[in-house]
């Protein structure tokens, strides 16, 4: 499914950029373009596009005031503030706005690449689970001999994506080991204990037909994706604790799923751009918080 996108900002060339990168990268569409934020409104309110791209300061009115001016109307789409503002308290407001994701000028298209397909799996993600709620809704109310229909368990699936998303880990290839290894637990009648890494990706491994002499090299292939995985988490819940510490996402997922002292340090290291990507995680940790979180959510 192409997503359809609006742009508002007041620099032409920055929109011609963004049209340009949307539409050649095959993410998506582009329904209108704006220079304003009350033009913004009604390019918006007319075409109901699935993302907006919005500048932060704009001469008639903020892109914050333009958002929450969007909201106050029905507007349900999904928004990605651009600026090449550094103010930390203004782009924590943004966030409170409801934003998914903050893009810097000047414009690289790598990183809008990136971000914007993050933006497009969330989209699709959010679509899936409002699918689920909504035949989960369809099924209350039936009867069966005078009893209510018990609603269908949820799969690990169901569980699992909807907390790499929030973690922004969703896209990483990562995310597919967690998800095989959180099933092969829930498959487990010893559910209170994890079992020793080595053996959790032998059996996905397993699980992926690795052939006998592709196994050891398939066990460190999904240690290395689910490292990256972890890191490009933690690496986002840093991200967001620098701009807003209150943040439920980033009070929920840091200290529960990373030791702090290591979300702590990313923080330190985002802050001062030296981010080097590389981040110290511990996967057996995450993995345990995770199949409580999987034991809970099955109830």
């Amino acid at each position: 499914m192409a997503l359809s996108f609006c742009i508002v900002d007041d620099d032409r060339s920055a929109r011609r950029m963004l049209q340009h990168i949307i539409e050649d990268s095959g993410l998506g569409e582009v329904a209108g373009t704006a220079e304003g934020g009350q033009e913004g409104v009604r390019l918006i309110l007319e075409e109901s596009p699935d993302i907006v791209l919005m500048d932060l300061l704009m001469p008639d009115q903020d892109g914050i005031e333009t958002i929450r001016s969007l909201q106050a109307q029905g507007c349900k789409s999904k928004f990605v503030m651009i600026s090449q503002i550094e103010n930390q308290d203004m782009v924590g407001r943004a966030y409170e706005s409801g934003i998914e994701f903050f893009i810097r000028k000047p414009i690289n298209r790598i990183e809008v690449q990136t971000v914007l397909r993050k933006v497009n799996e969330r989209y699709a993600m959010s679509l899936y689970l409002d699918e689920i709620k909504s035949s989960l809704k369809k099924l209350e109310g039936l009867r069966f001999g005078g009893v209510p229909a018990a609603p269908p368990r949820r799969t690990v699936k169901e569980i699992v994506q909807p907390i790499l998303m929030n973690m922004g880990m969703i896209g990483e290839s990562g995310s597919r080991d967690i998800i095989a290894i959180m099933e092969i637990l829930s498959e487990r009648e010893d559910t209170g204990n994890l079992p020793p890494l080595k053996e959790l990706y032998e059996a996905v491994a397993a699980g992926y037909k690795a052939g006998p002499g592709e196994i050891a090299k398939e066990i460190k292939a999904i240690e290395q994706r689910l490292r990256r995985a972890l890191a490009t988490g933690l690496t986002h819940l840093a991200s967001i604790g620098l701009t807003d510490y209150s943040h439920p996402k980033f009070e929920y997922y840091a200290p529960l799923y990373f030791d702090f002292e290591d979300v702590r340090v990313k923080m330190k290291e985002i802050e001062q751009g030296r981010e080097s990507g590389k981040a110290k995680v511990n996967i057996r940790k995450f993995l345990q918080v995770m199949q409580l979180e999987l034991q809970e959510g099955r109830l």
